[in-house]
């Protein structure tokens, strides 16, 4: 076991994180020490890092090719492993390419080539076929969530990957569901299982109220009025159902953002930025925000239109309840309908329409147009918002850090005069824009 292994506090520190789950310590055993590693496990529970861990330590420092590649069949997937890779400060290079950004970026970063490539089959497929980097030396491959990628069509691609890595010795698939099955082309022989799907006591409550087809946009308004103050995801089948509930929620003053596969990459990065710094406490999805996506457990969801598989069902609710935490997912059931047969023990329940309404946010949402690779820290924002600004410690919130930008919320008093006293000026040795998102 290498010493990356063996001294791993200083890296947990970084990662805010005293010691590893048992899930994480048996899978970083066995990933570190077999050929094929199937890790199964719930959503929220730490694969990124039960992964990360092994696959790291089994990097050779003084490779300036590519070892290990990471597919993920989400965008988002892809930038959070990217993130946990660097905050773990290995000192090893990652990049992170994926469709929906430009071509020209990838190369930039791929000229100085990573030791770990995350990236979409098909980004990573295209630029295989461009002949944009060697995989003769990557030894280790990781599907992470291989049955979602599975699921949505990247299976041409992904077998278009895997015969192209000769030298590969080690083999790690995860997933957050029992039903995936590998296919041959994977290469996966009698591998090493690490199933903590049964382990998990969920303490999931499901609810429903049943409402008429013409009265379920009041229903879910009435019902998140219910629910109150709280942050969660209101879950839909479809775009125009995301953007028809998305009208009726602006027209009754409830805050929320949109995140689904049709949006630009900067607005669904952004959607998902202001969710999680409380900009907004809503957000209207379709199952892409299911998994794979970097937000904090919550404590209820919403099922506005039901999924058509019971995975998927299982994957929502899995954004609720995690780690023998409590959490509800609600239903809302139409009187001409019927639920499927996988929901099961479900409490119908009855809400009133008197509800208050919510509270609007306090917080809102600034981008800067500077970032890592100015050498601009969290500390060094934070200051500027505080000393220039004239902002208070309590009026300054979450600060997320990019490559090129970052974006940081913030709680001003009443107005944002405070904007003219910082846009423009310097951070670091770069003169930086600042405004409101």
């Amino acid at each position: 076991m290498s010493n990356f292994l063996k001294d791993q506090s200083s890296v947990l520190k970084k990662l805010g994180i005293t010691q590893l789950n048992p899930m994480q310590e048996e899978a970083k055993l066995a990933i570190s020490s077999t050929a094929s590693t199937i890790l199964l496990s719930p959503t929220g529970t730490g694969k990124t890092i039960a992964f990360l861990l092994p696959v790291i330590g089994g990097l050779t420092p003084d490779n300036d090719q590519i070892q290990a590649l990471i597919l993920v069949p989400s965008r988002e997937l892809a930038i959070q492993i990217e993130q946990v890779c660097r905050e773990m400060g290995t000192g090893y290079k990652v990049n992170a390419i994926y469709g929906g950004r430009p071509i020209a970026k990838d190369k930039v970063e791929l000229q100085h080539l990573p030791a770990i490539l995350i990236g979409t089959p098909g980004r990573i497929a295209d630029h295989l076929r461009r002949q944009a980097f060697t995989s003769t030396h990557i030894q280790t491959l990781v599907l992470d969530e291989f049955d979602k990628a599975l699921e949505v069509g990247f299976e041409s691609e992904m077998k278009e990957i895997i015969s192209l890595l000769p030298a590969l010795k080690k083999r790690v698939l995860t997933s957050a569901t029992h039903e995936a099955q590998i296919p041959s082309f994977v290469g996966v022989s009698d591998p090493i299982y690490i199933n903590y799907l049964d382990q998990k006591k969920t303490q999931l409550s499901i609810q429903s109220v049943t409402t008429s087809s013409d009265k379920k946009l009041d229903t879910l308004r009435d019902l998140i009025f219910h629910i109150g103050n709280k942050p969660g995801i209101v879950f839909c089948n479809f775009k125009n159902t995301i953007q028809e509930v998305s009208t009726f929620l602006t027209q009754n003053h409830i805050q929320h953002g949109c995140f689904y596969g049709g949006m630009e990459q900067k607005d669904r990065e952004r959607a998902l930025i202001k969710f999680r710094n409380g900009t907004h406490q809503i957000l209207v999805a379709t199952d892409l925000a299911a998994r794979g996506i970097d937000i904090s457990e919550l404590q209820f969801i919403i099922h506005y239109q039901l999924p058509l598989k019971s995975q998927e069902f299982i994957h929502r609710n899995g954004r609720t309840a995690r780690m023998h935490n409590k959490g509800i997912a609600y239903i809302i059931d139409t009187t001409d309908s019927n639920l499927p047969e996988f929901i099961h023990n479900h409490k119908v329940i009855t809400i009133q329409n008197n509800a208050q309404p919510l509270l609007p946010s306090n917080w809102i949402t600034l981008f800067i147009s500077g970032g890592r690779k100015d050498k601009i820290s969290k500390g060094d924002i934070a200051g500027l918002l505080m000393k220039q600004g004239g902002l208070s410690k309590d009026q300054v919130g979450g600060i997320e850090l990019k490559q090129d930008c970052a974006f940081v919320a913030v709680h001003p008093e009443k107005n944002l005069e405070f904007l003219k006293k910082i846009n423009n000026t310097r951070l670091k040795k770069k003169k930086v824009r600042i405004t409101k998102i």
